[in-house]
């Protein structure tokens, strides 16, 4: 955590206290990270800037839907959590999440990274960014939050990218 946002959060000596909130600052954060998601996307949407007649584009774009279907059937009925929230179940490391570690979210950039290419005005990539900086709050918060929840999660994040496989 943030050390501004743990000076305001750690107010008394029990730590019990301490980390339900620091949880709930993440979750807020990560409601956040999402809305700068949806909010990038809908820009996007609204510039008519996401979708494309652009064959390759249209290839890339469908790919990317296909793996964040296939990620949401691998990770099963367990979740969306609008805030960071692990679920209640194993710590889920096959299908695509044995590729990378957030598969919806590598889905997601690809998708806005295919869309934006594909109508390249300046606005285009300022709002393309908004959905990457909702992407990496999330994902950092989330990280914290299945590393106190999952303790194999370590290990499963040495050994597998968070979204590019073998790269990033």
């Amino acid at each position: 955590m943030w050390p501004l946002a743990r000076r305001i959060l750690n107010t008394d000596d029990d730590p019990e206290r301490n980390r339900g909130r620091e949880n709930q600052a993440m979750k807020a954060l990560s409601k956040l990270g999402f809305l700068l998601m949806v909010a990038g996307i809908v820009g996007l949407l609204f510039t008519q800037s996401l979708l494309s007649e652009n064959p390759v584009v249209i290839a890339i774009q469908a790919a990317a839907f296909a793996l964040m279907i296939w990620a949401r059937i691998t990770f099963g009925r367990r979740s969306f959590h609008l805030a960071a929230n692990p679920t209640e179940g194993r710590l889920v490391t096959s299908g695509p999440y044995a590729l990378v570690r957030h598969p919806i979210y590598a889905a997601v950039c690809t998708f806005v990274v295919a869309g934006a290419a594909g109508n390249l005005p300046k606005a285009t990539c300022g709002l393309a960014l908004l959905v990457f900086i909702g992407v990496a709050i999330r994902i950092v918060l989330e990280e914290r939050l299945l590393m106190q929840k999952y303790p194999e999660y370590a290990e499963y994040a040495k050994a597998t990218k968070r979204i590019v496989p073998f790269v990033l």
